[in-house]
């Protein structure tokens, strides 16, 4: 920790003593990081506005679907009753985020995270563009509602709510398809307002983050802050201030030497450039979300002063206190261990998932039935679910060879139409002979064109006592 006192942690930068609102204007940042994080937003949104346009095979290459609980994850297709796929899938991204918290802090909040990529990559640029650097924000912000004033404000209104438009109608598209999206559009309003109401508040509630609440999402509303306090060790590398070499703090003075001055020299950049309002040099805080703002920002003052950079730098609180390296913790290395095997399981389950799901059941009320030839029947119902965009016609063939039983499809042939659920009824015979007990399991093989791509495990009740 900084030698700075603890009373910061007594209140927030964007809140007053009166409790209100405290507007954060912050400065225009520029250095390799920011240039790095601008390139990797963009990229970013590349994917974002593109993805909705990628097709396999006439779906889309990612749908989550909840209206018709249809979910397409890179042109596979999950169901319901793959919910346990999902689950799974949930745990490994909850194990990761707490791994990569534990090792890297919040790299994930200031880099890849969706609000501090629209907020500072598109939003915020948008802003600068329209009122000018911090300065000329918090000027605006103070003058009277002249000319300029409205005039700005009203175009910077219209732009983030145009571009809010854009962005819930994307959202959208991620949820019903971009070609459901498009004849939306293009028939209007009238003929769909049951979608266009959400989406207008969904394009509100983005215009209110973006326009006012801001960094409070990520202060206020985001849990992830609260969890890294959980989360952190001394050995987790953050966004941090070299407290060890930066104090005690002074200005250059050309009269007086300054060996006894740390390398900061109290500018206040640091905390200028960030947009939650915090000083980093108080140390590790919930309010920050790791965009290396302050690090490009002392970097440029340490190079302008002819110091070496990184007073500011991607650290843990040991390399900056015992000038210790990073190092893998034995918490780290098994939560590693963990996802390692998390992932393992997940990719084998994504890998053997079968294009059909079959589900047997003996029909209720009914035990067995005693049929000419010698034969005893059972009634079983089957449900059948198709997983792929083509239709399915399906044979079913009785896999236990020593039985010498067969299958009698009660009605028409079962066919599973494409991304649809089949039912269907099926007898079960088999002689009186070859039953040597009461309960017997049965195996039922599910093939399509030929090919056995299923099996399902059932039993078989007969008149044998035992």
């Amino acid at each position: 920790m900084s030698t700075a006192t603890e009373t910061f942690r007594d209140s927030i930068g964007t809140v007053t003593k009166e409790g209100k609102r405290n507007w954060i204007f912050a400065k225009k940042p520029a250095g390799k990081y920011y240039n790095a994080r601008t390139v990797l937003s963009w990229v970013y949104l590349a994917v974002f506005f593109t993805l909705p346009w990628i097709k396999v095979n006439g779906e889309p290459l990612f749908l989550l679907n909840i209206l018709e609980r249809k979910f397409i994850l890179f042109g596979a297709i999950f169901w319901p009753q793959d919910f346990f796929v999902f689950a799974l899938g949930m745990l490994t991204f909850m194990v990761f985020v707490v791994l990569f918290t534990v090792v890297f802090g919040r790299l994930f909040c200031g880099w890849v995270c969706p609000q501090t990529i629209f907020m500072e990559m598109v939003f915020r640029k948008l802003e600068y563009w329209i009122e000018g650097d911090a300065d000329k924000q918090k000027r605006l912000h103070e003058m009277p509602w002249n000319a300029e004033k409205i005039g700005k404000r009203l175009l910077k209104f219209i732009v983030f709510f145009t571009v809010s438009f854009v962005i819930a109608n994307y959202f959208l598209a991620y949820i019903v398809g971009i070609d459901n999206v498009v004849t939306y559009i293009r028939e209007g309003i009238s003929s769909h307002l049951g979608i266009f109401i959400p989406l207008l508040i969904f394009t509100g509630v983005f215009f209110f983050v973006y326009w006012w609440f801001r960094e409070q999402a990520c202060i206020m509303v985001c849990p992830y802050g609260r969890l890294q306090g959980v989360l952190l060790d001394p050995n987790s590398v953050v966004v941090a201030y070299d407290y060890v070499r930066g104090e005690p703090r002074g200005k250059i003075s050309r009269h007086q030497k300054d060996e006894h001055k740390g390398d900061c020299i109290d500018c206040y950049e640091c905390v200028k450039v960030c947009p939650t309002g915090i000083d980093i040099r108080n140390g590790t805080q919930m309010e920050c979300v790791n965009c290396t703002a302050c690090i490009d920002a002392c970097d440029a003052i340490m190079t302008r002063i002819k110091r070496p950079t990184g007073l500011i730098r991607y650290a843990s609180e040991n390399s900056i206190r015992k000038g210790d390296k990073w190092h893998m913790t034995v918490r780290s290395t098994a939560y590693t261990v963990v996802l390692f095997l998390l992932a393992g399981v997940l990719v084998t389950l994504l890998v053997t998932r079968k294009d059909i799901q079959t589900t047997v059941m003996r029909a209720q009320g009914m035990l067995y039935q005693e049929q000419p030839g010698d034969q005893i029947s059972n009634l079983y119902n089957i449900k059948l679910v198709n997983k792929t965009r083509k239709t399915l016609p399906v044979v079913l063939k009785l896999e236990n060879s020593d039985l010498n039983g067969k299958i009698a499809v009660v009605g028409k042939s079962i066919s599973v139409k494409p991304e649809s659920v089949s039912d269907g009824v099926f007898f079960v015979y088999i002689p009186k002979q070859n039953l040597k007990k009461r309960k017997i399991p049965l195996k039922i093989g599910v093939y399509v064109n030929g090919e056995k791509i299923d099996e399902v495990k059932t039993t078989f009740m007969s008149n044998k006592n035992g």
